[in-house]
């Protein structure tokens, strides 16, 4: 059995006692959201190389999601016997998660696990140290620290509702600073490795006219010296995660290449085109190195079609009327002949794939997912085996979260029209030139600006999708299924799936609270393959230890 002592202790102290490399890896997740990237981090190894020991989150309804996998984990690793008990929960059997006394003791641990906290607040704070000191092993075992700070007041579309604003002063928002408090515990605790995550707004994001970036950077290679002015603590050197770049605390902070650090999702078997700063911290050790970590291995992309098109076909249920097969049938069909007597008056080019759309509707789907959609043997296949493997579960009966919105007849319109462009011409139309035919402009005042170009966007069913975000909570125009006899908005397992969620993947609440969930998210399969780089690095440090101990006593 190998065995190692953590780098981080002097070699003093190396006689501390040992801890066998193939215990899981303690792994304590900040600003968790629905946990993309603990469950990417917990599934690495077949489950076997990390253990989340706290994940902390805000949000109460994002936290309920938070202890519902957190049980699933804890039943699948230690108790298989009892995930009957998740499973007739997800599969509508049960209106509880845990429904027997066996299964008690495990929804009780993930409660433990997965906490409401508020970072920053002196409460949170003070409840958050508390559970690391109780549950981290902290006798020479190395940790992970991962999360990513919120992103609203980096993001670019978050900047310009603050530029908006009267008398708003980036200096006096909080939110520029909630790193700090994932600072906070990198310098009271030292993980080995950390993962952080943020927009790659981040990049261009300025306070007091300095660049926010930078700022993060140089805090996170010294953190004693950022938050108390000490010298001596642990430092750290920021590696990409897909280039040779890296920024240690002896380099100049104008020798770095920030655009480095943006990991393009889609580039990596994510089938969404996802772009996100994402660092990866490590441990100086007392010679001031670090182990080699291996990149990102670029992959053939994956399409929306791929991810989501063997998934059951619905129909968008009807707003503001009587939603049955019948009405809704009338209604599209109507708005698409309305559609086709502009397209012959324009002998506009739209006339043939409007055609082909009204022959497709007497085909569409009579489902709107308003009851659960049963899962059919084979169904949901991406024709990719490894991603077929991450995402499917035999023993979910019916596709979790697959309910189509209601849209006006106003939107059925548009989405009718914007699909079947977009079918024929490889694009998503954009702005009143493209929306040309009457019925399609919205009551906008600044629809004829150009700024709000891609107001209605078809995410195209031969590329990856575009970024999913929390705007998919408030409305599904950005992200219009690409066919068009569907006529609707993507679902949130469809969305789920383009962030490469399991299908056994259960989000908590309201359809509104799981789509937000589902957009703040880090991909899970991005997560993964992150993790076992990380991974690579734990044991690199465990390997090298061991190493210098042997030394030692010769």
């Amino acid at each position: 059995m190998i065995e190692y002592q953590n780098s981080l202790f002097p070699r003093s102290t190396i006689a501390k006692p040992a801890i066998a490399v193939e215990d899981a890896i303690q792994v304590v997740d900040l600003f968790a959201g629905p946990g993309g990237l603990g469950e990417g981090f917990s599934s690495s190894g077949k489950g076997k190389h990390f253990d989340i020991i706290v994940s902390a989150e805000m949000d109460p309804v994002a936290r309920r999601t938070l202890r519902l996998r957190a049980y699933y984990r804890l039943l699948k690793r230690e108790f298989p016997d009892g995930l009957q008990d998740y499973y007739r929960y997800c599969n509508g059997e049960a209106e509880e998660p845990s429904s027997s006394p066996e299964t008690a003791t495990f929804w009780n641990r993930a409660e433990l696990e997965a906490r409401q906290i508020t970072l920053g607040s002196e409460e949170g704070d003070k409840e958050l140290n508390g559970l690391i000191q109780d549950r981290l092993n902290k006798e020479g075992r190395p940790w992970v620290l991962i999360g990513g700070p919120p992103c609203q007041a980096y993001s670019i579309v978050g900047r310009a509702r603050n530029q908006a604003k009267q008398d708003y002063v980036a200096e006096n928002d909080h939110r520029h600073f909630l790193y700090k408090d994932y600072l906070r515990i990198i310098k009271d605790y030292c993980p080995t490795v950390f993962v952080m995550e943020n927009v790659k707004g981040i990049l261009s994001s300025k306070v007091g006219g300095k660049g926010i970036f930078s700022q993060i950077l140089q805090d996170l290679v010294d953190p004693s010296m950022a938050l108390d002015g000490v010298e001596g603590g642990q430092k750290y050197k920021i590696c990409s995660l897909v280039s040779e770049d890296a920024f240690n605390f002896s380099d100049s902070i104008e020798s770095v290449k920030p655009k480095s650090f943006i990991i393009e999702a889609e580039k990596y078997g994510i089938p969404q085109a996802r772009h996100r700063v994402i660092l990866l911290g490590i441990a100086l050790d007392e010679d001031g190195k670090v182990p080699e970590h291996e990149l990102l291995k670029r992959v053939s992309p994956v399409s929306v079609q791929q991810a989501i098109g063997e998934l059951p076909k619905l129909r968008s249920k009807l707003s503001r009327r009587t939603d049955c097969q019948e009405e809704w049938y009338r209604t599209v069909a109507d708005e698409v002949d309305d559609l086709l007597h502009y397209a012959r008056l324009e002998s506009g080019k739209m006339i043939a794939p409007l055609q082909d759309t009204k022959r497709a509707l007497f085909d569409a789907p009579r489902s709107s997912g308003s009851q659960r959609v049963p899962k059919e043997k084979g169904q949901g296949l991406t024709g990719v085996p490894s991603l077929d493997a991450w995402y499917d579960d035999p023993a979910i009966k019916y596709w979790i979260s697959h309910d189509a919105r209601s849209h006006m007849r106003s939107d059925l319109r548009r989405y009718a029209f914007a699909s079947t462009f977009a079918a024929h011409n490889k694009s998503s139309p954009k702005g009143h030139e493209q929306f040309s035919l009457p019925g399609l402009a919205p009551a906008h005042k600044n629809w004829e600006s150009g700024k709000f170009s891609d107001r209605f966007r078809v995410q195209l069913a031969e590329f990856p999708a575009t970024t999913i975000t929390s705007h998919i909570s408030k409305d599904g125009h950005y992200f219009i299924h690409y066919d068009p006899a569907q006529c609707r908005s993507l679902t949130v397992r469809e969305a789920a799936r383009l962030q490469t969620f399991p299908d056994n993947y259960y989000f908590e609440g309201n359809r509104t609270q799981q789509y937000h969930q589902v957009g703040n998210a880090v991909p899970p399969l991005l997560a993964n393959k992150i993790a076992e780089i990380v991974y690579d690095v734990v044991c690199q440090r465990v390997f090298q230890c061991q190493h210098d101990a042997n030394e030692l006593l010769v």
